[in-house]
Formats: structure tokens, sequence, C-alpha cells
């Protein structure tokens, strides 16, 4: 087994691996998620305010502008943050032995296909509006934006009330552990 170059047996002070950088990552990691969290929040307040302003002004640049900024949001920041949640936060959640929070994850999961069939139907109309075209449908879109709204609102909650710390919580002691393993690999280095 090839030791790390932290770790040699010519090496008479043996430095520790540096687990820091690992957890440091980690907590970047669930800042941003929590960061893009603020973003769909301020978004979705977007929204709000073009459905309001197409009514009052129709189809003006600013309502035009805003509805393009929510359609670049949801089409870009938002999918890849779905999908870094799929990668980190989902997974050793769903590993773990505690069912009734791989319940709530599976429910997070089945929210983001969800999220995403609401998005791309309330897209094309939000994509029309951005062209300056006028065919939407006042009624449909108020009503798919308020389904979407209100997803999304549930699903930010349960994710940072619940979820996040706890797979936070997870990675952490994974992290923990991969130090301790570390430290017992360098005693057992010095002791030989």
């Amino acid at each position: 087994m090839s030791l790390p170059p932290a770790v040699s047996s010519s090496n008479a002070s043996l430095q520790p691996l540096p687990i820091a950088p690992s957890l440091a990552r980690l907590n970047a990691e669930f800042d941003a998620l929590d960061a893009c969290h603020q973003k769909v929040l301020d978004t979705l307040a977007e929204l709000g305010m073009v459905l309001e302003r197409l009514q009052d002004e129709g189809v003006s640049a600013a309502v035009r502008a805003g509805a393009q900024r929510v359609v670049t949001f949801f089409d870009t920041t938002a999918h890849d943050h779905h999908a870094e949640e799929d990668r980190l936060v989902f997974p050793p959640l769903l590993e773990g032995t505690d069912a009734g929070l791989a319940e709530k994850v599976r429910r997070l999961q089945q929210d983001h296909v969800w999220l995403e069939q609401d998005w791309q139907e309330l897209k094309l109309q939000l994509e029309a509006i951005a062209k300056g075209y006028s065919w939407y449908d006042p009624d449909q879109l108020r009503a798919a934006v308020g389904v979407f709204v209100a997803l999304y609102l549930d699903h930010i909650d349960l994710e940072e009330s619940i979820v996040y710390p706890s797979a936070h919580r997870r990675l952490s002691e994974r992290a923990h552990a991969g130090a301790a393993r570390v430290a017992a690999e360098q005693q057992r280095l010095r002791a030989a």
C-alpha cells in the first residue's frame, strides 16, 4: 500500500494529512446550497413581480427582461442546484438506517421531478413573454406560478429544516472518521 505524501516511514515527524480542507469544502458546499436557496426565493419573488407588472403593463420591456431573468435562472442555476443535491445531499441519507429520513429524501427527489415538469410548462409562457409575445393565458399562468411557488417553498423548507442538517452531520462524521483512520495509521507507523 502506498502512503500519501504527508505520511512516509522516513518522515520522523509524521504530519497529519489535512482533513480540515475536506471539512472546509463540505461546509462551503452546504453554504453554496443555502445561498442558492436564497437566490431561488429571490427569483420566485421576481416571478411574482413579473405577474403583477404583466397585469398592469402588459408585455413591457421591464416585464420581458424580468421574465428572461426568471427563465435563465431556473434553466441553469436552479437545475444545477438540484443536480448538486442529488450528488451531495441525498445519497448518504438514503444509505442510512433512518427510514423516516430516507422517505423525506425520496419525497424531495420526487419534488425535483415535479418541479422540473412544472417548470417546463411554465417556461413556455415565460419565454413567450420574454420575447414580447402576448399569447399567454393569464389565468393559466397565475395558476401555474401558484403551484410552482408553493411546491418550491415546501421543498426548501423540508431541505433546510431536516434534510440538510442531517446530511451535513452524516458527511461530517465520515470526514471525522477519515481523520481518525489517518491518525490511527500514523500511530501504527510510529510504533513500527
